[in-house]
């Protein structure tokens, strides 16, 4: 996946034997990682984290991290797991994940972060005798600022790191926040910073005996290592880094777990604790308050709807008509998303700039004052406005989000997105063919801003928009300018827009609407 902020600007120091880097860890304990495959979620183009007997776990999508102000609402809940080696720490996430049965989960290993190793020390690690099993070998800056950004909701680019080159390969996983992360590493106590993140600390004990039989099962299998290797490894770094840094961790712990995953007693216990927890900072989006809340209030400056012209008029009497064919729905539909992005792109910054003419006089025009143009389309029917875009801007740069509503609780839950690299330097013109709540469109803006998209370099364009739907946008992201076709003043109970245009998005594809549509259900997630 192309989204997510660009972490290149954080540290990728290397591994260095100074002391220097021991300063953020607590007193008496310093930190040290074997490795060890770690798992990252992913979007739902990547194989979801864990399924189990009940539900897959996904590992992109979530409800609302934000209030009807479109700020920060309840952080994640952070649970660190923190053991020896081959402890089984890995397991025991995984069996909370099961057990918690919550639907957006983020797992997060230390492994990702250990430090590129210089030329000099990959001969080093080639011999086994570097130690991985040292507070150096980690960049516990990137992994604060990493679970930091999480548990604020936000994207984040996790590197990838090779176990037989020793080094980050040149793509980073991004990882979207969650309700829930689970964060694990033989040191994921060891670090003041990381320690204030967590919610809560479990430390996963295990006999040493149990541990090294497991390492050296991994490390032969998985990594193409000798048992010579491996044991000279263990015997020099990994025992002696575990009696050091690691068991003196164990009294930080809030609960610790021996015997690792099999022991259900004491996954229960957790898992109760980190339920009540989730219905305390359960996030409730309360539509008809958000349907009242702008009632009689005149429509903000930042809308600009197009000019209600005899043209514009004749188009939206074609397309409201329950009885227009397909044809002629999809026909007049894309005439009057061409004159939208048209004027859309009028909104763009642009500067003096003077050209000769093939007569040789000059002539000072306008030019677009920015990097460039990105255009992100919420599927499946502002995917239908892609082709209005790319018609008027060449080369533009397209991403799309997924948005749908969840049956049980109403709101809008992200289960997917794709968006280019480097967007947060970008315009952005973000496309939805409908919109009567707003809620998804507030979505998907949060989803822009939380990958370092300027709020002023938002341009949300919809044919046609309920006046609730623009109040909540614009209420919630003022700096956002919206541009419609025509505004409809009503929303009913079932949230349709009156009089509207019906399901946008099975007229268009010529799919059937199930008997209690909404403007924003099912594959129409235009809220």
């Amino acid at each position: 996946m192309e989204c997510g902020e660009n972490s290149s600007s954080l540290s990728n120091s290397n591994s260095g034997g100074g002391e220097g880097s021991l300063d953020r860890l607590l007193t008496s304990v310093s930190s040290g990682l074997s490795p060890r495959k770690r798992t990252t979620s992913q979007c739902k183009s990547e194989p979801p984290l864990l399924r189990t007997s009940k539900r897959t776990i996904y590992t992109a999508g979530r409800p609302p991290w934000y209030n009807e102000h479109g700020t920060q609402s309840k952080e994640a809940f952070v649970i660190g797991l923190c053991g020896g080696s081959a402890s089984g720490k890995t397991t025991v996430a995984r069996k909370i994940i099961e057990a918690l049965d919550v639907p957006w989960v983020v797992l997060l290993s230390m492994d990702s972060f250990y430090k590129v190793l210089t030329p000099e020390q990959q001969v080093t690690a080639a011999s086994n005798d570097y130690n991985f099993d040292h507070p150096d070998a980690f960049d516990f800056g990137l992994l604060a600022h990493t679970l930091r950004k999480l548990k604020l909701g936000k994207s984040v680019k996790i590197p990838v790191y090779d176990f037989t080159t020793h080094g980050r390969q040149k793509d980073w996983k991004t990882v979207y926040g969650a309700s829930v992360i689970i964060f694990e590493g033989i040191m994921a106590f060891a670090d003041k910073e990381l320690l204030q993140l967590l919610d809560m600390k479990i430390f996963v004990e295990t006999d040493s005996d149990i541990r090294l039989v497991r390492r050296l099962q991994r490390d032969i299998t998985e990594r193409g290592r000798d048992i010579d290797g491996v044991i000279k490894q263990y015997n020099k770094f990994v025992k002696p880094a575990f009696e050091q840094y690691i068991e003196p961790t164990m009294r930080l712990a809030d609960i610790v777990v021996p015997r690792g995953g099999g022991n259900m007693v004491a996954i229960d216990l957790i898992v109760q604790h980190v339920h009540s927890q989730l219905e305390e900072r359960k996030l409730r989006w309360d539509m008809a308050a958000l349907a009242s809340a702008h009632q009689a209030q005149p429509l903000p400056q930042t809308l600009s709807v197009l000019e209600s012209t005899p043209q514009v008029r004749g188009m939206h009497t074609i397309i409201r008509n329950k009885e227009t064919s397909r044809d002629e729905f999809i026909f007049y539909s894309k005439r009057l998303m061409r004159l939208l992005i048209e004027r859309a792109l009028s909104f763009l910054p642009s500067e003096s700039h003077i050209v000769q003419t093939p007569q040789g006089e000059d002539y000072e025009g306008r030019t677009f004052h920015g990097k460039r143009i990105t255009g992100v389309s919420i599927l499946r029917a502002g995917e239908t406005m892609e082709p209005a875009l790319r018609a008027v801007c060449k080369d533009v740069r397209i991403g799309k989000i997924l948005i749908q509503t969840n049956q049980d609780t109403g709101e809008p839950e992200l289960h997917y997105l794709r968006l280019p690299k480097d967007i947060g330097e970008d315009h952005v013109i973000l496309m939805d063919c409908t919109v009567s709540t707003g809620a998804a469109a507030m979505m998907a803006v949060r989803v822009l801003l939380d990958h370092d998209v300027q709020e002023d370099k938002i341009l949300l364009v919809s044919l046609l928009m309920a006046e609730m739907g623009v109040h909540s946008v614009a209420y919630a992201f003022p700096q956002v300018q919206i541009i419609t076709t025509a505004v409809d003043k009503k929303v009913n109970d079932l949230f349709h827009i009156i009089p509207g245009i019906g399901n946008f998005g099975d007229r268009y594809f010529g799919t059937d609407a199930p008997p209690e549509w909404s403007d924003e259900e099912m594959d129409e997630p235009s809220y």
